[in-house]
């Protein structure tokens, strides 16, 4: 090997990598900005105010002065390279903040010292848990006034476990911090500095019997030689190392960036990405090798849609060895694409490299197949690979949207489809029942800077409105319809006759279509004709103009003509017999009824369960979260939720959330059929 040149073993030992994540207002932004400075890749550290931080590079995250998209940094300190992602904290942009566990080997937990634990905090906690990831939790703002530092670390340590320890302590006022791991004396502003250290070396001796027997026999242990006991720890989730800082001040910096060297974990050090080979059921874990030898495996986990630049996928290699013009494949795609150019990020900046090794954080651009959730590999045998899939809430905040010029309706539908590219939270579809197209997201907040993009990033102009509830409707007993078709005007003429029956079926069994029809009197080429009309008329609907569902339509005879009839006539005696049963049928209109499930503060439930029963929904239970913290779940009407979370942020200033999940269809009050009944037929006669 040429001298001066590591080895590939050592430059993969040498990477580092991190998600910076948690609630709003925690000060991962500024903290990310401190260790740049510290690690001397920025001379200055900016400011929100300012609007001149590496992270938060995008217009309107500088216009609205916090983090709305996920951002990469890197820097390299003491031989070490140190990838970084800055996740934005408010939880309708989770979509931007969970796929960042699939690109790092540690998850760090961002607390603000003056607000304590967050629902937030507990969310993103549980899901690096999930993944395997090593974990770790930052206290910032440690200067702070009127702080209960004690009281926090006993609050995390009731909500996250024992094993979340001190790694240092903060001294004078918060002015510094004193490590816990290798020094046993100081004096803290609270506690112990030799008691933490005890604490620490018990936890992490267990997971080894042999450091277990000399703990017990020489009453300590050199840190010095528990660096894989350690490692272990963090793995198992054993250990949740808590750290102090103020990124205002820089108190806790240096050894925040010195902890992350000595102690997090390298690629080979960390829980491989849970990967799957195969599909389904069938599918079979595979343990990647952060070998920068073997054939390539990277993942993409972000993409970037730019109006001008293109296509950006962002990427974490996990095996071989990235180089420009490799040869790569996409998943399960049988034609490899040349890679022209790879970047590593400094927020806006992309700095040109010749390669990428496990454990780097990189990027790609102008690969029109490139897609979120992406394996790249360069093995045809590697085509069935893929990460377990991430627990995404499911996005039910609806907004219908439109050009404000007509005919661009097309160019709305590319755009929004970038948007949703982009954020695997938000959901793009087009109601053929309500002629809308809606988007769906996480949360009013969320939609509202998808708006705000589109005018800000497109230069496009929307008009919105709430989206139609999607009402259906039903028959609740049974009865018969009869329609005879018969045109006559000139030439060949149109006869069909159709006499049906109409019953109901449990609900959730759909549509059911039988043919009951003896002696021949509808010829058997002309059944698809009655049943096409039957399904026009569910589609179309009968008493308010939403589709029909769970009945069974029954035809049972009929008649033809022998020169007359033809397939249009039995369609339209289908359709009109249909809605000639139907009305005799008692029609009910249904409503969407769904799961929901509301995390506010424990004193906001009694207002929470008094405005769900007065929106006709109905309590199921509560369940503990964090202290303080109740999940109420029940069962509700979608229609009742338009605006919900305004009132919910009413109710628990600012700190509840919600999810809904569609659960079945169920009858409407008549005073709300009577009026959707009497809207439909004014429509109808316009």
């Amino acid at each position: 090997m040429p001298r001066g040149r590591a080895a590939p073993e050592a430059l993969v030992a040498s990477k580092r990598s991190l998600a910076l994540m948690g609630p709003a207002g925690a000060g991962k932004t500024l903290l990310l900005e401190a260790l740049l400075q510290r690690a001397g890749s920025i001379s200055v550290a900016g400011s929100i105010e300012r609007g001149n931080t590496v992270s938060d590079h995008d217009p309107l995250e500088r216009k609205l002065q916090h983090s709305l998209y996920a951002s990469v940094v890197h820097m390299d300190h003491q031989g070490l390279r140190l990838h970084v992602v800055d996740t934005p904290g408010g939880s309708d942009f989770i979509g931007q903040s969970l796929p960042a566990l699939e690109a790092v080997d540690t998850a760090v937990l961002v607390l603000n010292a003056q607000h304590g634990l967050e629902l937030m905090a507990s969310r993103m906690l549980e899901a690096a848990g999930q993944r395997g990831l090593c974990r770790m939790i930052v206290i910032n703002k440690i200067d702070a006034p009127d702080l209960d530092l004690p009281g926090l670390l006993e609050q995390i340590r009731s909500a996250f476990g024992r094993e979340c320890l001190p790694l240092n302590l903060p001294a004078q006022g918060g002015s510094q911090v004193l490590d816990c791991f290798y020094n046993i004396i100081g004096q803290a502003d609270f506690s112990s500095v030799g008691l933490a250290h005890q604490a620490l070396v018990e936890q992490v001796v267990e997971v080894d019997a042999a450091f277990v027997e000399r703990y017990l026999n020489e009453g300590d242990v050199d840190p010095r030689e528990l660096h894989a006991p350690l490692e272990q720890a963090l793995r198992e989730g054993h250990l949740i190392p808590v750290c102090f800082t103020s990124a205002r001040s820089g108190a806790g910096v240096a050894e925040l960036l010195d902890v992350i060297e000595r102690l997090l974990p390298n690629p080979a050090e960390g829980n491989p990405p849970q990967f799957l080979r195969g599909e389904g059921a069938e599918a079979q874990p595979l343990r990647s090798l952060p070998d920068p030898a073997t054939h390539v495996l990277a993942h993409v986990f972000k993409i970037i849609s730019d109006p001008y630049l293109g296509k950006m996928g962002l990427l974490r290699v996990h095996q071989g060895t990235l180089t420009r013009n490799s040869q790569l494949f996409i998943g399960h795609a049988r034609k490899p694409f040349r890679l022209g150019h790879l970047f590593l990020l400094q927020g806006a900046k992309h700095v040109e490299v010749d390669q990428a090794l496990p454990g780097e954080i990189c990027a790609i651009a102008k690969v029109d197949d490139l897609h979120f959730d992406a394996v790249l590999h360069d093995a045809p045998e590697d085509a069935h690979i893929h990460l377990k899939a991430l627990d995404f809430p499911q996005p039910v905040h609806g907004l219908a949207i439109s050009p404000a010029r007509h005919g661009d309706e097309q160019r709305l539908w590319e755009i929004l489809g970038r948007l949703v590219e982009e954020d695997p939270c938000l959901r793009i579809e087009h109601s053929s029942q309500t002629k809308e197209t809606v988007v769906y997201g996480l949360g009013e907040l969320h939609l509202r800077m998808l708006l705000e993009r589109l005018r800000e990033s497109y230069k496009f102009e929307v008009l919105t409105q709430p989206p139609r509830v999607a009402y259906r409707e039903t028959v609740s007993s049974a009865a018969e319809g009869h329609y005879r078709h018969k045109k006559q005007s000139g030439g060949a003429g149109q006869f069909g006759e159709v006499y049906l029956r109409v019953e109901p079926l449990p609900r959730g069994q759909g549509f059911e279509f039988v043919d009951a029809v003896k002696g021949g009197a509808i010829p058997g080429q002309f059944m698809p004709a009655v049943e096409k009309g039957v399904r026009a008329a569910l589609e179309r609907g009968v008493v308010a103009g939403y589709p029909l569902i769970d009945l069974r339509v029954t035809v049972l005879d009929g008649k033809h003509h022998s020169v007359d009839s033809k397939e249009i006539a039995f369609v339209t005696a289908g359709q009109r017999a249909l809605v000639a049963a139907v009305k005799e049928a008692r029609p009910q209109v249904l409503e969407p009824m769904v799961h929901i499930e509301i995390s506010a503060p424990e004193h906001a439930v009694g207002d929470i369960t008094g405005d769900l029963a007065a929106r006709r929904g109905q309590v199921n239970g509560t369940a503990s979260a964090l202290p303080g913290t109740l999940i109420v779940q029940g069962l509700a009407p979608l229609a009742e939720l338009a605006s919900y979370q305004t009132r919910l942020n009413a109710m628990t200033s600012g700190q509840g959330r919600y999810t809904v999940l569609l659960s079945h269809y169920e009858a409407v009050p008549p005073n709300t059929q009577n009026q959707l009944m009497a809207a439909y037929k004014v429509s109808d006669e316009e």
